[in-house]
């Protein structure tokens, strides 16, 4: 039993941190730093890094930056599109580095899901946030905004006190996944061809009209 709720343990950290990551990364890293060097959480060996006070420093500059762009309607997308090259990877990397001390070939297979999960939560994310954007008002993306950071903390605060309820959460999220994704997708496909034919309306550009077939020159008779 004990050996059950050991491996519990790592495996919650492993999603927890890439779930996390892959809504925002540099909160994710300076909460664990902040807990971890304050005493209230013992990080697996291979993440102390994270409590050294450079990495802890510029992870709070970063966090800043990104509480206002986050918060700024339209460079919230340009910001997560950016860090589709940073959250993923590193939501990997941290899932990795969770588990590397039970054993490397599991610290890979984490990573390899991790970067996935990572992948999951910044695309709902990213594509919601783009919903958001079509809604001139700013106060509903400032609350998704604050409400994304509470998430962030609640489910690292749960990883460590109740492993088995966050794994059960991931395993719902994942399945929320599957539904949301694709109505996302075709959402955004739709939002995309209305701003096309908006912008092609406003700069005087004529609606693209179909061209009828070429008729035969010579009409056959019967």
């Amino acid at each position: 039993m004990e050996h059950f709720n050991e491996l519990t343990e790592y495996l919650a950290m492993a999603l927890g941190f890439a779930w996390a990551s892959g809504i925002n990364l540099y909160a994710v890293i300076l909460v664990l730093g902040v807990l971890g060097i304050t005493g209230n959480i013992m990080l697996p060996e291979n993440l102390h890094i994270l409590m050294d006070p450079v990495v802890i420093a510029a992870a709070a500059i970063m966090y800043m930056v990104e509480f206002v762009a986050d918060k700024t309607p339209g460079v919230d997308t340009g910001w997560d599109a950016i860090h589709t090259f940073i959250r993923i990877p590193a939501g990997a990397v941290l899932a990795a580095s969770a588990v590397w001390e039970v054993n490397p070939a599991l610290a890979i297979a984490a990573g390899i899901l991790g970067g996935g999960l990572a992948a999951g939560s910044h695309a709902a994310k990213a594509g919601l946030r783009v919903m958001i954007n079509a809604s001139p008002e700013p106060f509903t993306n400032w609350g998704a905004s604050l409400l994304e950071d509470v998430v962030v903390v609640g489910g690292l605060w749960t990883t460590f006190h109740y492993p088995l309820a966050f794994i059960v959460f991931v395993l719902l999220f994942i399945l929320l996944l599957v539904w949301l994704l694709p109505r996302l997708w075709r959402g955004l496909t739709i939002m995309f061809a209305s701003l096309r034919q908006w912008f092609a309306s406003f700069c005087g550009h004529p609606a693209v009209k179909k061209i009828p077939p070429p008729q035969p020159l010579i009409e056959k008779r019967p």
